[in-house]
């Protein structure tokens, strides 16, 4: 409709380049049709099709006609009903009617329904700032504020005398209706069932909200795009994917064609076909243990398709630990599942979905580069899927409803954070009971998430939960290399262990050395200029952009194929899903998971009978461990269980990766943290929201701010659901110390890239560009951020879009980021 209709009717939405509008009912009509699709997933359509009607009730009042029109530019300025539009940007409440429509209804039927129209309106209030508190921390009741807002800031009896009839109509139905009371009770039933311990009981209750916030916020954004832009409505794929079939087909040809190079690949094989049994399994929780080098990238995807068709799945989703792995797992995998010979099934599959150029808070103009989950094979981070479960705002949430009728991989799940814990464990028992979600927990070092304190959170597994067989016997079967406690009363130099490395190359022709620290990677290699050839020697870290990484790891698999003299040393981003095979491995003390990963690089195809891991400890190294908590208790630990080793080596069964060694390991280990795994707030998040406190607390039960409201004599007011969603979504962190991405000029391509970004007329259309400017882009910690902004070292792309450019004079060619200018004539080669 164009604009002089758009004065006479309600408006959701302004389409600017062609001055057309979309009417209010059709918006609340078209967001309910998605919002049921996506509620169905956990049989809440009809909750779905009421929170997707109403959610815009507000828009239907004089005010917020004013305010739009105004600020289209609709109204003249001297007509009486103009008003500012500038200075009343999101003053106009329209979340709050349709709130207080379903609240003022359901909660005056009684004590389940009132707990049922708490959990829809929290999700119509919350619709543009992410989850309210129900409760803040300091016991206020947010929600009660809320729902007793004026009506002259809500005008909820004036939109409703005058909204569309069909829309007031059709919401007295889903209201009245005995499906919504049926459906929402059977959920909290199931709740009920599955879970007897109270706090992970009310943090899934959490979680239910959340889940069907999603539904509303996917629909409302997706309405709204499809609206706004045809072109993105055309191309949205709406789960019309490549069928299962056709994936498995092109998998298990891929397979067949797969000819055994090395004694280990038999099997990897007989892993692979084990996994393939597997999916005929029931949904549930499954564990896939089998130690690194075992195959288990493909294996398990060869699990999750044939279970996907099996149970008539929407997606596979991967989540890996690190960006830095994600391309060469999704690489394998899209080479498979799109092959050149179907060129339109091209970037149709296989979605990745992480960024480090945008920070984790976006700017308007980057939200449009932020990707739907809406494709069969998705690979994301755990930063990304922790977001989408706990994190603050609407982007991250919107995605979990993609959660549910899915096959969800951990890949290397111990790296999962410690004090996401109970958290993370809820979370997933969410998932696979009340989702139909199937999930596998892979690793070789499984981190024994199933037996932590069971009144916090513990995962329950389905019966004969595990995938491979018999675990013990393939671990002694793929056991390839003799660990050497070298460990020191003093400890090692830098020198001595570049010594070490040199005598290692020597002997075996390869070497790689791990430590937990850049600054002890890069003085070793300093150290290891003098003894080995330079052709030979390489470093790793995460100070170097992707591509950079990618090349030196070419370099080093070419020469290690070739059978040349190779050193290198890294920190620990090469333990994770790098698939390289050294003869030798040094690695500084850290905890027994990082040790058996470390171990999976030496020998791991199985060429010689048995390669050497020497475990040092590093003296130069331990006061940095101090601000490493997690790699300090892990390597404090791995002492306890070494010791034992030491004196009954047969309770091991002669093995420090086996089974029951890496089992004594988190036994020692997990008791250590059980404080951390609740996730306390650190002292700048309990100043921040108010007191001390667990996010598994506000979350769930939300005991302090109860005694807080009784103190202030609130308690009355007290509702089915207490948590402080947002205080606790603002006070969470994916990862301890957020990182600001910068493009770095590595090579040719680098520099020409970062020349094109700040060419670019509007760098939020650039998808392609930005896409590219992750391979070039280096994630950098806050204090190390501040130190190039003074140095003037960061230039920024465009302004209003906090993406960064660095200085050629702080990149090296061997180390990566600087934050002091590198020699000139390294600069010119770079």
């Amino acid at each position: 409709m164009k604009s002089e209709e758009a004065k006479l009717l309600p408006m959701a939405h302004w389409r600017k380049n062609d001055q057309v509008f979309q009417a209010l009912s059709s918006h609340l009509l078209g967001v309910a049709a998605l919002s049921s699709i996506f509620g169905k997933k956990i049989s809440l359509e009809v909750a779905g099709e009421l929170i997707g009607l109403l959610h815009d009730l507000g828009k239907y009042s004089e005010d917020f006609r004013c305010y739009i029109h105004s600020a289209l530019g609709l109204l003249n300025p001297d007509e009486d009903d103009y008003v500012d539009s500038g200075a009343l940007k999101g003053k106009v409440d329209h979340s709050s009617a349709g709130a207080q429509f379903i609240w003022q209804t359901l909660s005056k039927r009684g004590e389940r329904e009132s707990l049922i129209g708490q959990l829809l309106a929290l999700c119509i209030a919350s619709h543009h700032s992410g989850l309210i508190d129900c409760l803040d921390p300091e016991g206020s009741d947010v929600f009660g504020k809320r729902m007793r807002k004026p009506e002259e800031k809500t005008h909820l009896e004036e939109v409703q005398s005058c909204a569309d009839a069909e829309i007031l109509a059709r919401a007295h139905v889903l209201l009245d209706s005995p499906e919504l009371i049926g459906e929402m009770k059977n959920l909290l039933t199931t709740l009920n069932q599955k879970e007897k311990n109270s706090r992970p009981l009310f943090q899934q209750l959490g979680l239910a909200v959340r889940f069907l916030f999603s539904c509303l916020i996917d629909a409302d954004r997706i309405d709204t795009a499809n609206f706004e832009q045809k072109k993105v409505a055309a191309n949205r794929p709406q789960g019309d994917y490549v069928p299962w079939a056709v994936l498995i087909e092109r998998l298990e040809k891929a397979l067949a064609a797969f000819a055994p190079r090395h004694p280990i690949d038999h099997l990897r094989q007989q892993i692979s076909t084990e996994c393939k049994d597997a999916a005929e399994r029931p949904a549930g929780i499954y564990t896939l243990t089998v130690p690194t080098g075992g195959g288990k990238t493909l294996a398990s995807l060869r699990f999750a398709l044939h279970h996907a068709e099996r149970r008539k799945l929407d997606r596979v989703i991967y989540v890996i630990p690190f960006t830095s792995i994600i391309d060469q797992n999704a690489k394998v995998v899209r080479d498979i599942l799109e092959p050149e010979d179907f060129p339109q099934d091209q970037g149709k599959v296989v979605l990745e979905h992480h960024s480090s150029v945008t920070p984790e808070k976006q700017t308007w103009r980057e939200k449009m580069l932020c990707e739907n989950w809406d494709a069969p094979v998705v690979y994301t981070t755990m930063v990304q899927l922790l977001e989408t479960l706990f994190g603050s705002g609407t982007r991250g949430a919107r995605r979990m409803h993609q959660l549910a009728n899915a096959v969800l991989i951990f890949d290397e799940i111990q790296t999962l954070p410690i004090r996401c814990v109970h958290l993370f464990n809820n979370a997933i028992n969410f998932l696979s009971e009340q989702c139909n979600s199937t999930v596998v927990l892979c690793t070789a070092t499984q981190p024994l998430l199933h037996q932590v304190a069971l009144d916090q959170g513990a995962i329950r597994l389905a019966e004969g939960h595990e995938i491979v067989s018999d675990v013990r016997q393939l671990f002694a079967d793929l056991k390839r290399v003799e660990i050497i406690d070298q460990r020191r009363p003093n400890g090692w130099t830098f020198a001595e262990i570049a010594d070490l490395a040199r005598a290692e190359v020597e002997r075996v022709e390869s070497c790689l050395v791990i430590v937990n620290t850049k600054d002890a990677a890069k003085q070793i290699f300093l150290a290891c200029q003098s003894l080995v050839n330079a052709d030979s020697l390489s470093h790793l870290s995460t100070d170097m952009c992707p591509m950079h990484r990618k090349s030196e790891l070419a370099k080093i698999k070419s020469r290690l194929e070739f059978g040349l003299p190779t050193l290198c040393v890294s920190t620990q981003l090469i333990e994770a899903g790098v698939d390289v095979d050294f003869g030798a491995v040094i690695r500084s003390m850290a905890g027994l998971d990082s040790i058996a990963q470390a171990a999976g690089r030496c020998n791991r195809n199985g060429k010689s009978a048995r390669g050497r891991v020497y475990l040092v400890n590093p003296s130069d190294e331990h006061v940095a461990l101090e601000y490493l908590k997690d790699i300090a208790i892990g390597r404090d630990k791995v002492a306890s269980v070494l010791d034992f080793f030491r004196e009954t080596p047969e309770r091991y069964e002669h093995d420090l990766l086996g089974p029951q060694a890496l089992a004594d390991y988190y036994t020692h280990y997990f008791f250590e943290r059980q404080k951390d795994m609740g996730y306390p707030v650190s002292p700048k998040e309990a100043k921040a929201i108010g007191r001390n406190d667990s996010l598994l607390s506000l979350l769930s039960d939300n005991e302090s701010s109860l005694k807080e409201a009784a103190r202030n004599g609130d308690s009355s007011s007290i509702r089915g659901l207490n948590q402080s969603f947002m205080s606790a979504a603002e006070a969470f962190k994916a990862i301890d110390s957020p990182t600001q991405g910068v493009v770095v000029p590595w090579g040719k391509a680098g520099a020409d890239l970062i020349g094109r970004l700040h060419g670019a007329y509007d760098i939020s259309l650039e998808g392609e560009l930005l896409r590219e400017a992750q391979q070039f882009t280096v994630n950098v910690f806050p204090h190390v951020f501040d130190k190039l902004s003074k140095a003037e070292a960061l230039h920024v792309i465009k302004e209003g879009v906090r993406i960064y450019s660095l200085d050629p004079r702080y990149y090296s060619k061997q180390f990566g980021l600087a934050t002091e200018p590198v020699s000139l004539m390294e600069t010119l080669n770079v």
